[in-house]
């Protein structure tokens, strides 16, 4: 038991990840905190819609699309460090700004729609810059358990923050909660500050250029990658819409107040921090099937839980499928970045990002079609029926034989860092880690 203990929390005792970890513990608190309060605003000024819902997740993740392969290509080439901290004293200011409008009373849909829009722009830095910084903090041998508990600290937030949301939006307003969260940014910054530089594992040169296109080729010679990576992309489209789904269910189907339906949203993220710490144990590149068989998982609790008749019962069936969409989402992130080049991991979880986030406004846009029409439940629903027969597509392709092994390792090298060509590339591990994407990840 002591030795499990040691293994799980291993990365923690690595000064700089301790420093980074506690910090964007408290940050990520205060963005979800953020999530439930904006969310309830949204829908407190539009009678509940659905389409306003969907439209503001839309632009908030709508950056994704134009901006994550080029700032992939900033994380291998610039100090992520800096990048960080200015992204985060950016999203400090965005917050602090629509607290403000919301406490002169003042505050309209459209504002909301720009603030949304605005950090979505910071966050298509951010969050590749993040994954690849982490292990930056930790080196190659520990990659796989920092970005475990990376998720772990996201989740832990998940539960606390939606919680104490409720609790604050039904005391104060929604823009307590707001100010709290721009405050909370400041957590990330300090820790960031006060990281030594000097300990970092950084490669000694970094590439004068990182162009987008040569991470893409990386990608598409390696089918091992590339067939994970399209299975996250129908996922990410169709299933990770819980920011929408879970406040209309809560509020439409269940008629539940702030705090009922932060106890949804706190349920949902405890099976996602379950799973965070369940993966901390894993050693290695986790195999294609495992993979097909955590989205199939998802799939079929997502279709359950959008059929639950009763409040309690759906807060049961999100704890699993909490569990459920972290699982698949740390075995595939492993799956990839651990099988890529180290050179090209900026940008190949880049690519990651787009295609699990990018899709969201998509995604968004879509729910919040179905929800308008066909009722709160068919998003989850629907969600849960697409990631379940994307899984038995990849599963059928696999099984015929399309998807090729990834070339054998020598023996004693790292597990899943060779780079395709049975070789070892030299440690550049300005790479990437498996941390969670966004509060909408990772």
């Amino acid at each position: 038991m002591k030795r499990a203990l040691a293994r799980t929390f291993q990365s923690l005792t690595v000064r700089n990840f301790r420093l980074f970890a506690a910090g964007q513990l408290v940050s990520v608190a205060g963005t979800w905190m953020m999530v439930v309060a904006q969310d309830w605003l949204v829908l407190s000024l539009t009678d509940d819609s659905a389409t306003a819902l969907g439209t503001v997740t839309a632009l908030q993740f709508a950056p994704l699309l134009l901006l994550t392969l080029y700032a992939g290509g900033l994380a291998d080439r610039y100090d992520k460090r800096r990048l960080l901290m200015a992204a985060n004293l950016v999203s400090g200011v965005l917050a602090l700004l629509l607290a403000l409008l919301v406490l002169a009373g003042q505050v309209q849909v459209w504002h909301i729609y720009l603030f949304a829009l605005g950090l979505g722009t910071v966050n298509a830095v951010e969050v590749p810059t993040r994954m690849a910084f982490v292990s930056e903090l930790v080196g190659a041998e520990l990659l796989p358990n920092a970005s475990a508990l990376s998720a772990a600290y996201f989740n832990i937030a998940r539960v606390l923050g939606p919680a104490v949301a409720g609790l604050l939006i039904g005391w104060f307003g929604t823009a307590t909660v707001m100010l709290v969260n721009a405050v909370s940014y400041l957590a990330t910054v300090a820790g960031l500050r006060l990281i030594r530089p000097g300990e970092l594992h950084r490669g000694k040169e970094r590439p004068g250029r990182a162009r987008v296109a040569d991470g893409l080729r990386h990608l598409v010679a390696r089918k091992d990658l590339l067939s994970v990576m399209v299975l996250v992309a129908v996922i990410g489209l169709a299933g990770f819409n819980f920011q929408l789904t879970l406040p209309l269910l809560a509020k439409t189907v269940f008629h539940a107040d702030a705090a009922a339906f932060g106890l949804l949203t706190t349920a949902f993220a405890a099976g996602a921090l379950l799973a965070a710490l369940v993966t901390t144990l894993r050693r290695g590149r986790p195999p294609l099937l495992l993979v097909i068989g955590a989205a199939l998982g998802f799939g079929v609790l997502e279709l359950l839980t959008g059929f639950a008749p009763t409040y309690a019962s759906a807060a049961a069936l999100l704890l699993c499928t909490g569990f459920g969409s972290m699982y698949f989402a740390q075995a595939a992130n492993h799956r990839i970045q651990l099988g890529s080049d180290p050179a090209y991991r900026g940008r190949v979880m880049a690519l990651y990002t787009l295609v699990f986030q990018g899709t969201t406004p998509l995604g968004a846009l879509l729910v919040g079609w179905l929800s308008n029409t066909w009722g709160a439940r068919s998003g989850l629903v629907v969600g849960g029926a697409v990631s379940l027969l994307a899984a038995l597509g990849v599963l059928a392709v696999h099984r015929g034989g399309s998807v090729p092994a990834p070339a054998e390792e020598p023996h004693g090298e790292h597990p899943g860092l060779s780079d395709g060509r049975g070789r070892v590339p030299v440690p550049s591990p300005r790479s990437r880690d498996g941390s969670p994407a966004s509060p909408s990840s990772d």
